[in-house]
């Protein structure tokens, strides 16, 4: 059984769920002409036009390439990177959802790969996974275009493979969704990670792709450490490196996914449900978040003088279960690395849940209020968060 001190194996591990030392950089630079939104945005530097703005955010896949890499090994399934593919593109384009933009994007992806581990047939079904996903956004009149990419071979940067993305769009300033409007007195409804949306063609566990490096040595076992050193830093303590007691094709428990499937789950897009709800309720919806990185806790960056109150969370999905039961990680710092539950939030007047959760669940996708917005309570009146279940309460901030 692991150690109660979750935080200090996830340092260990050279990762960071709060990426305080980013934030005290990255939060003195100059925020943009809208500065509480989700992501930056600048003045239309492109056009030149006063009325338009630009955004260009980059995200990726993260270290979830890595057990693509691990399945592809152990099976010679190349098919398994057109996961990654999507993983990388989603972690960019809800990214944008939160302000507004989902049409009129142009994506261009970077590779940096290790050729002798991941050879050409590999790098095809990632090129082509790419291609096929942003077709099925068009399918759901998500007006999505690639703008082309480039591959590196990097062998001494990577043992693997790095799968990023950047998309670009140019949108008017009157269309931004600006998160500085969460104020006290909305509603907090929660769209669910896992499940089958009608846009999915299999079961998703929910684990997104945030928090894959904790996740993947806590849930994996030693084979992994033993035969594929080329999938962890050197640098890291045995005691951190795949201390789990899984193999990727043994059942996850409580699901019907193995633990590899679960694990691999392709990154959910809300894209088609935040469109459907922003044309019939938007008047209503004051922000929207997408929790990935931070978890549960992302939502205090967001907003003015806010007490965020979440106390009707989704019960855990399987794999968010047996990650905490396996390794002993604290409720805290669950909540604080994964969605446990729910990647997206809408924050919204009281009277347009219904209306919300009704359009959610039309495309498959369970969702509830998962709580309130109240006003700070701190003496400087800085955003604050407190997670309530049953048998624990979390205060963040």
């Amino acid at each position: 059984m692991a150690s109660n001190d979750s935080n200090n194996r996830y340092n260990q591990r050279g990762v960071s769920s709060s990426k305080d030392e980013v934030h005290q950089v990255v939060d003195k630079l100059d925020r943009g002409c809208f500065p509480g939104a989700f992501c930056k945005v600048t003045n239309d530097l492109l056009t030149g036009n006063k009325d338009m703005c630009n955004v260009i955010h980059s995200d990726g896949a993260g270290t979830k390439s890595i057990l693509a890499y691990l399945w592809y090994k152990e099976t010679g399934d190349a098919s398994v990177f057109r996961g990654i593919a999507q993983d990388s593109i989603v972690m960019n384009l809800d990214d944008l959802a939160c302000v507004g933009i989902w049409d009129q994007v142009v994506l261009s992806s970077t590779v940096n790969r290790n050729a002798r581990n991941f050879p050409g047939e590999a790098l095809a079904s990632l090129i082509e996974g790419t291609e096929e996903f942003i077709q099925t956004l068009r399918d759901f009149d998500i007006d999505v275009s690639s703008g082309g990419g480039e591959t590196a071979d990097v062998g001494d940067l990577t043992g693997t493979v790095a799968v990023d993305s950047c998309a670009v769009a140019i949108v008017p300033k009157d269309k931004i969704i600006d998160n500085a409007n969460i104020c006290a007195g909305l509603s907090i409804v929660g769209l669910s990670s896992s499940g089958q949306s009608t846009y999915e063609d299999k079961e998703n566990s929910g684990i997104g792709s945030n928090g894959l490096t904790s996740a993947r040595h806590e849930i994996l076992s030693s084979h992994y450490r033993q035969n594929y050193p080329e999938t962890f830093d050197p640098q890291t303590k045995e005691e951190f490196l795949y201390c789990g007691p899984f193999r990727m094709q043994d059942k996850l428990i409580n699901s019907s996914l193995l633990i590899g499937e679960a694990l691999l789950s392709p990154t959910r897009t809300y894209l088609p449900v935040v469109k459907s709800i922003m044309s019939k309720v938007g008047q209503s919806i004051l922000g929207l978040v997408h929790c990935s990185g931070g978890g549960q806790t992302k939502c205090m960056r967001f907003g003015t003088n806010v007490y965020h109150v979440k106390d009707n969370l989704f019960t855990p999905p399987p794999l968010f279960q047996e990650i905490q039961r396996v390794s002993d990680t604290t409720d805290r710092e669950m909540h604080q690395v994964y969605n446990m539950g729910h990647r997206f939030e809408v924050y919204c007047k009281p009277e347009a849940v219904e209306e919300i959760i009704a359009l959610s669940k039309s495309y498959q996708i369970d969702a509830q209020v998962i709580g309130h917005t109240e006003k700070s309570m701190k003496p400087d009146y800085s955003n604050h968060l407190t997670i309530k279940s049953g048998n624990f309460e979390l205060n963040y901030g």
